[in-house]
């Protein structure tokens, strides 16, 4: 089954949104749950086992109704924190993907002009996934073992039990091109990284095949 991170997803009864990250267990390299993020509602991603999806031509189809998948766990949430400042998980739960917004600084100034409260605050946005597990998404980074970046994930090849291969997307623009790297040359995976046992030579050694995508 291939995964391809923003296919569309469907379920019994209506279109629902697309694919928008994938869990993983990080020891045994199985995806877990797909983030399914619905077409109206950005923020609204659910939290879908990966035994409810299926392969429906280019996209992927859940056996299960829109009205289920709205009752799963809702995955985004936001935090207005101080720079630097981590979310808090919760105790069944760990801190997925997360991106910063800085906001703009409003400061008041004395009669000296000095900075009365220089404590600038950002607003984070952040997915809640299970915990031991970590999330990768179509911008996550993919590194050689001797240190080369080697391009972004783009999707998942996942066999028998749940197993994923990469599929690394390299290049850009009309140059870009996808490589399949298996599940036993991921050294590392981290939430939004992957890095691999294989150098970058042996990464370009591999077959690799010319991509045209239009999303």
């Amino acid at each position: 089954m291939r995964l391809e991170l923003g296919c569309p997803v469907s379920c019994t009864d209506a279109p629902f949104g697309q694919l928008a990250d994938i869990v993983i267990d990080p020891l045994s390299r199985r995806v877990t749950h797909l983030v399914v993020r619905p077409h109206r509602d950005g923020d609204g991603a659910r939290l879908v086992p990966i035994e409810r999806a299926g392969v429906a031509g280019v996209g992927i189809q859940l056996d299960c109704s829109a009205a289920d998948v709205e009752a799963l766990d809702q995955v985004h949430e936001s935090a207005y924190l101080r720079v630097g400042q981590s979310p808090v998980a919760d105790p069944g739960w760990e801190i997925g993907v997360q991106d910063f917004l800085a906001l703009p600084v409003y400061q008041e100034m004395d009669g000296m002009g000095t900075v009365i409260d220089p404590d600038p605050h950002e607003m984070v946005s952040y997915d809640r996934i299970p915990r031991g597990e970590v999330e990768v998404r179509r911008a996550s980074a993919v590194t050689s073992a001797d240190g080369h970046h080697l391009g972004h994930v783009d999707g998942f090849l996942v066999g028998e039990g749940q197993v994923a291969d990469i599929v690394l997307e390299r290049g850009h623009l009309w140059g870009k091109r996808e490589v399949v790297i298996p599940a036993a040359a991921l050294a590392r995976v981290e939430t939004d990284a992957v890095t691999l046992s294989l150098t970058k030579e042996e990464v370009g050694a591999l077959e690799a095949r010319h991509v045209h995508r239009w999303f």
